[in-house]
């Protein structure tokens, strides 16, 4: 197999892992150090020969933002990507059955997760050999700039220049996406023809291109795996959070030419005190990125579904979903959950902070529900649906609403009997299904019927990439999603379709949040 393909800046040189070419770290733009920080991303230099591209050398910047685990669940997700940290970290990874440029075959572009804090596409679990390699796609993982580096709104502060600084990293994607365009028909894929798909973060990066003009025509189908976004931040926000960031700084940030010579780890040292000084968010359970995309009337001119559905890639067919157990392994830090010793007052307590004045009807709605479940066990069921799934079921059905685009929604519940099946079907654990490298994590303790599942979700959401429609002889009939039946894939030891599931916590959901 030819592993030499020829990009618009050059030649490249992949290596073959499971009987398919791997392509790591092709830059898709410039170096973001020194004088480029915070600006626009830039076509990357042309080299000379053949460039090497059989090793990961890289991702952005974010030491010390990723949250605290359990020691028990450091390993679960698999190992982590040991490449260094760097600002020249605009890249892509792809993987492909053969370069041939007659292949046209459907590309799918994967977006990390993360938060747009922390995280990369050079991970193992994220490995798209066996996606690319079992249904003939073309699989595509970035890396763009993170945290600080590419939401640092410099707009009030460096003048023209930095007119898009607080979107710099929303920037990167289209630019990714653009190199997709001009160069993927090299590697055997169809340009015509490109799905973008992510979780947590990465699905809220997709989110946000749904959103975006110039993202439109660049992909053709969409999947929101654990992350929707229905608001972003304003710019009135934004610039609060930078104005955190120069008082933390100081004499540091005396000019953007300083600011752009900072040592990388004075920036990341800024990002949570900064957070901290800005405070919550007026919308706390729809605005969540502080550091993230920011709705300034051009790259993105309106908030993504709020109070309505973009109507700028609205013809484009989504897939939308959520875990069952999302926040199992985030509230898996609080020793009271993690042993099941939490008390009714304790969960309470915590419920309160959410809900407010809704706090009494929560409890009783979760008791009366799942009166088998200890509070622990409630209190993760209550914020699953509060900080994940109620933003799913509003994008689902606003999308849905307008009437053009399909939609299709699932909720995937298989539970893993690792850790004594504590986590259930927690966040993140839906990616190795989606990739298929469930031997590179520790989080399905090595049940058959989790490959079954795997095998089962790739190749739908593979099908749904090449066709359109997520249709595949291992899943019932999926219906479209609409507001009166909200027809729901659930994934499962036996995939099966459910009207409306969980609909009083969800109509709960929507009175407290005011999205009915």
């Amino acid at each position: 197999m030819n592993n030499v393909v020829e990009t618009a800046s050059g030649k490249v040189r992949g290596t073959v892992v499971e009987d398919v070419l791997a392509f790591k770290t092709i830059p898709y733009a410039a170096s973001t150090a020194g004088p480029s920080r915070f600006l626009p991303p830039q076509p990357p230099a042309p080299w000379i020969g053949v460039r090497d591209c059989t090793d990961f050398t890289g991702h952005a910047p974010q030491a010390g933002l990723r949250p605290a685990t359990r020691p028990e669940l450091e390993d679960f997700s698999g190992a982590p990507d040991p490449s260094p940290e760097t600002e020249d970290c605009l890249t892509v990874n792809v993987w492909t059955p053969g370069p041939d440029a007659a292949a046209k075959r459907p590309v799918m572009v994967w977006f990390h997760g993360g938060a747009f804090a922390y995280g990369n596409a050079n991970a193992p679990r994220l490995r798209g050999s066996r996606l690319a390699a079992r249904n003939d796609v073309v699989v595509v993982t970035v890396n763009q700039r993170l945290n600080i580096f590419g939401h640092l709104d410099l707009s009030a502060f460096g003048g023209e220049a930095f007119r898009f600084s607080g979107n710099a990293g929303t920037l990167d994607m289209v630019a990714a996406l653009e190199w997709v365009r001009d160069n993927i028909a090299a590697f055997g894929g169809d340009p015509g023809n490109v799905t973008i798909f992510g979780e947590s973060g990465g699905g809220a990066k997709v989110s946000t291109l749904l959103a975006m003009p110039r993202a439109k025509g660049l992909f053709h189908r969409a999947i929101i795996q654990s992350g929707a976004a229905v608001r972003l931040r304003t710019r009135e926000r934004a610039l609060a959070l930078t104005e955190c960031v120069l008082r933390h700084l100081g004499s540091a940030a005396a000019s953007v030419a300083s600011l752009q010579a900072v040592p990388v780890a004075y920036l990341l040292a800024a990002v949570e005190p900064a957070q901290k000084a800005l405070g919550p968010s007026p919308a706390p359970l729809f605005d969540r990125y502080p550091f993230g995309p920011v709705v300034d009337g051009d790259v993105l001119p309106a908030q993504p579904f709020d109070p309505v559905a973009s109507e700028v890639c609205a013809d484009i067919p989504l897939i939308i979903g959520d875990m069952k157990n999302e926040t199992a392994n985030f509230l898996a830090v609080i020793d009271q959950v993690w042993d099941r010793s939490l008390t009714e007052a304790e969960m309470r307590q915590r419920v309160a902070a959410i809900a407010g004045e809704y706090a009494g009807r929560v409890m009783e709605v979760y008791g009366r529900l799942y009166p088998d479940l200890n509070p622990a066990e409630r209190l993760i069921a209550v914020t699953t649906d509060s900080n994940f799934r109620i933003r799913s079921l509003v994008l689902a059905q606003r999308r849905a609403a307008l009437r053009r685009g399909p939609v299709w929604m699932y909720s995937f519940e298989w539970e893993t009997p690792v850790l004594g099946g504590k986590l259930k079907a927690p966040h993140a654990m839906d990616v190795p299904f989606t990739f298929n490298p469930l031997d590179l994590t520790n989080a399905t303790g090595g049940s058959p019927d989790a490959q079954t599942l795997a095998d089962t979700m790739s190749s739908a959401w593979a099908a749904f990439a090449r066709n359109g429609r997520p249709d595949h002889p291992s899943i019932p009939q999926w219906p479209i999603y609409d507001p009166d039946r909200r027809a729901t894939l659930v994934l499962d030891k036996v995939c099966r379709i459910e009207n409306d599931p969980r609909g009083e916590e969800r109509r709960l959901w929507q009175e407290i949040t005011g999205t009915k």
